[in-house]
């Protein structure tokens, strides 16, 4: 029988095989997950995936509370991130094999510049796919209202960024007025883009009341500024139908909803300002255009004065003058009237005479074509007449002054006269 051994003597094995120096203090690539801390420590656990985003490998890993407070200040002062699950890291471990607990590895030290790298890789993924996609410029390319008044703001509450805004915005030195609507959301963490979606997607709803979107956030440290930095919050900022404004970061730092924003300002107050400046502007012209109306108004009423001056010296001028040409005419007139009249007469005369003619000529023509009508109409009502229907022998037979047509209009006993050529007869009908 072969000698065996306990398993606690076989994980004292392991131990020995474990705390080889190739396994001491390696610096190794992975992604983190599952991270959670517990009690100041920080639990994860390190994995690799195939090009398939198969998973590969995977290895539980420590940071002890003491080392996890140093390593984590230094990592989000390095990334502006605290170290999360699905991070790109580069970790510096030991193997640690405890009998009870299995295998860990502890890490020790970890290289913030290739998780720089890693996001600055994602970020222009970002931007990439915003342009392959071809909405990058859309939001750019909006056109501004005349003067952006009513505005849509996206931030916290409390932010003290917003209360600059809110300031700046309604105590301007113009007078203008601003109508503001604040759509709460989250400003940092991982909850930022969720939110800001949320808001922008309340705006939507309602957006024919308002101008134009401020987005901002003020104060708070350069890290925060990475939560913005998600495709989905920049395609939603790409395709808002509204001109979006953000005031969201430091001078140096520019987030992806800067750049698929309609206008990228520095902060806050500088967003409120450009409402404020845009106001100012048509504010200027509109008193351009009075002050031109004004003296366009006093330019034409000194015209109108001399123009009437003018005319009230002339026009008792021009009266008389007219006066003594219609006098003139009316002398004309009078004089021709006669000559005119005498001509007219005789015209008439003339015109009368030939009417006289012609209107007897017309009459004895009408009264000879009559003349011959009436001889015509003798002729056929003599040849038409019942006496000479009677001459050629013919007989007409009549019942109470009524001709007789039909027999059957007859009943025996009735009394008829028949009239023939040269006397009558009267019969009574059998």
């Amino acid at each position: 029988m072969n000698e065996s051994l306990t398993l606690l003597e076989f994980n004292h094995r392991i131990k020995e095989l474990v705390y080889d120096p190739q396994v001491q203090g390696c610096w190794v690539t992975a992604e983190t997950s599952d991270l959670r801390v517990s009690r100041g420590h920080c639990y994860l656990e390190l994995i690799q995936k195939d090009d398939r985003e198969n998973t590969v490998a995977r290895l539980g890993a420590v940071i002890w509370a003491s080392t996890f407070a140093v390593l984590d200040s230094f990592f989000l002062k390095k990334t502006g991130k605290h170290l999360s699950t699905g991070m790109n890291v580069m970790v510096k471990v030991n193997a640690n094999f405890h009998e009870l607990y299995g295998l860990k590895a502890v890490i020790t030290d970890i290289n913030p510049e290739y998780t720089l790298g890693d996001m600055e890789r994602i970020r222009r993924e970002i931007i990439a796919k915003l342009t392959a996609d071809g909405i990058i410029d859309m939001n750019k390319q909006l056109e501004w209202p005349l003067v952006p008044q009513r505005i849509a703001v996206i931030s916290a509450a409390g932010a003290a960024g917003y209360g600059d805004f809110i300031n700046q915005l309604h105590n301007n030195e113009y007078g203008l007025k601003f109508y503001t609507c604040l759509f709460e959301a989250v400003m940092q963490g991982v909850n930022t883009v969720p939110s800001v979606i949320a808001a922008l997607e309340r705006i939507v709803a309602v957006e024919e009341m308002f101008d134009c979107v401020v987005i901002i956030r003020g104060g708070g440290s350069t890290s925060d500024l990475n939560s913005f930095d998600s495709y989905e919050l920049g395609a939603n900022i790409a395709q808002f139908p509204l001109p979006v404004i953000t005031g969201i970061g430091h001078d140096r730092d520019v987030t992806i909803p800067d750049l698929v924003s309609k206008l990228h300002v520095k902060t806050p107050t500088a967003a409120a300002q450009f409402l404020v400046h845009c106001g100012a502007v048509e504010l200027d012209r509109l008193n351009e255009l009075a002050s031109a109306i004004v003296t366009n108004a006093r330019e034409a009423i000194s015209h109108s004065r001399e123009q009437l001056s003018y005319y009230g010296s002339y026009i008792p001028v021009a009266a008389q003058k007219l006066v003594e040409t219609s006098r003139l005419k009316l002398g004309n007139y009078a004089q021709a009237i006669p000559l005119v009249l005498k001509s007219r007469i005789s015209n008439e005369r003339a015109r009368l005479d030939r009417c006289i003619e012609l209107s007897k000529s017309a009459v004895n023509g009408r009264m000879e074509r009559e003349r011959m009508m009436i001889a015509s109409l003798s002729d056929k009502v003599q040849l038409l007449s019942p006496q000479n229907t009677l001459n050629r022998g013919y007989s007409l037979t009549t019942h109470n002054g009524h001709v007789v047509t039909n027999v059957a209009c007859l009943k025996p006993g009735e009394h008829i006269v028949t009239m023939l050529k040269d006397g009558e007869i009267s019969s009574i009908v059998e």
